[in-house]
């Protein structure tokens, strides 16, 4: 397969980040402009770094220590305050946020929900969705003779990705303005969910953050509209084909018999919605771009999808025949991981790699520069989809994080997206525009900034 030079094709594949780490105000300037310039450049070649901006931390890119917090220590490593200041005014305590035995309940109560069967079952959800986007392209697109016509890809797919899990979550719509939840998560996203001076410094929860107060009526608003969408379930009784919803009102913990309340429901369905098309959305657009650079790695990916789809759109039967496409996923989310930027705090004193780590010491795994590192990846700068002819090294490759809190949507968002892309790649050529460059900012998700703007043209 082809690989991308990313000086010659002038691909902006990585973030510059910064040589040492910086003093608190510096930190406090880098983090609201991008919370990757947290990341100074030797955590692309250290197996981990430490130092205090206003509290201790640790930065830890070593795939065994990695392997230590997120498996089996995890106990002492639960998500850092700032991941909960940050989520907990939309999604409450629900499973993404939930520590312990809460956590441990509400797992074990989701999890059938994303069983791999009934993961299958909403993969028409998925194709519908993909034939509708591509129509838009379609529309939009020029013809061979004319060119290509400039779309941003990060829009589009955000449309597609937000019609699937408003579809697969709740299917009847009784209850449920898409457009103002929609409305209401981008707004959140963009003047909530940004790095505090007062997190840098280590404030304590109770004090406010002015950011998050500012956004507490559009969450109310989205909390009402998701608690009359349960409502209206219960009322009205399960959909002909069970969605998310249903799974999730029939559910119950195996072990005592615990159903979720109205809350819980709604706060693991804002869950589920916030977290499930925005990732996977950006997982498409970055692809589609990382094939415009790359022709010849894209017109293989097109040749198989056509083999395997001719004019229809992609269906979940039809995933094991498109082995390239999946690889592409796969290399798009090691180079841009959606959750670039994690957060731990350690509960009690531990050892790090022979670093001593203190009680309430905040451990962060910066993906991004993880997956970027050049004891664990050749060329890791490059796109180079055919590394993963051969899997990684366990915890060099964490785009769902691993162990007992892997993203218990990860089956669910890898379907999602190959369906979409193979259906994309099969009816378009995708090329770069002049100009358009987008830059990867860190805010909640790793986003493109400006958008993924892309000459598409029909084939």
């Amino acid at each position: 397969m082809g690989k991308i030079d990313n000086v010659a094709a002038n691909l902006p594949v990585r973030v510059p980040l910064h040589s040492t780490p910086m003093g608190i105000w510096g930190s406090f300037r880098a983090g609201r402009r991008n919370v990757l310039e947290l990341i100074p450049e030797i955590a692309t070649r250290a197996p981990i770094l430490s130092g205090t901006t206003g509290k201790r931390w640790h930065m830890l890119m070593d795939p065994d220590g990695l392997r230590h917090v997120l498996r089996d220590a995890v106990d002492n490593y639960p998500k850092s305050m700032v991941t909960k200041l940050i989520l907990g005014p939309a999604i409450g305590n629900s499973l993404f946020v939930a520590e312990g035995a809460e956590w441990l309940w509400q797992r074990r109560t989701a999890a059938p929900v994303f069983s791999h069967r009934n993961i299958a079952a909403l993969a028409p959800v998925m194709t519908a969705a993909a034939t509708r986007a591509a129509d838009r392209f379609a529309a939009a697109a020029g013809s061979g003779a004319s060119g290509g016509r400039a779309i941003d890809a990060f829009d589009e797919m955000v449309t597609a990705t937000f019609e699937v899990i408003a579809d697969v979550t709740l299917s009847g719509g009784e209850g449920f303005d898409r457009a103002s939840v929609h409305k209401a998560i981008e707004d959140y996203i963009g003047q909530t969910a940004r790095l505090s001076m007062l997190d840098i410094l280590g404030a304590p929860a109770w004090v406010p953050r002015p950011g998050r107060m500012f956004s507490a009526a559009t969450m109310r608003q989205m909390k009402q509209t998701a608690d009359q969408a349960i409502l209206s379930r219960k009322t009205r009784g399960p959909s002909p084909v069970p969605d998310l919803l249903d799974l999730l009102l029939a559910g119950e913990d195996p072990a005592t018999g615990r159903r979720m309340t109205v809350d819980e429901l709604r706060d693991n369905l804002l869950t589920f919605i916030v977290a499930g098309h925005e990732t996977t959305a950006l997982t498409l657009a970055w692809s589609l771009y990382l094939c415009a650079f790359d022709p010849a790695v894209q017109d293989a990916a097109r040749a198989e999808a056509q083999a395997a789809l001719g004019d229809r759109g992609a269906t979940t039967a039809d995933i094991p025949r498109m082995p390239l496409i999946r690889r592409i996923v796969d290399e798009a989310l090691r180079l841009y991981p959606p959750a670039a930027f994690l957060a731990r705090t350690a509960q009690k004193a531990d050892t790090l790699l022979g670093r001593e780590v203190r009680a309430q010491d905040t451990v962060i795994l910066p993906i991004y520069a993880l997956h970027r590192h050049h004891a664990l990846w050749q060329n890791p700068d490059g796109f180079d989809p055919a590394r993963f002819l051969t899997a990684p090294q366990r915890f060099s490759y964490l785009p769902f994080g691993d162990g007992p809190r892997i993203c218990i949507g990860a089956s669910f968002a890898l379907q999602e997206a190959v369906i979409i892309l193979a259906t994309l790649l099969a009816r378009f050529r995708y090329g770069p525009v002049p100009g358009k460059d987008p830059k990867p900012v860190m805010i909640l998700t790793l986003r493109p900034q400006g958008g993924v703007w892309l000459a598409v043209e029909r084939v």
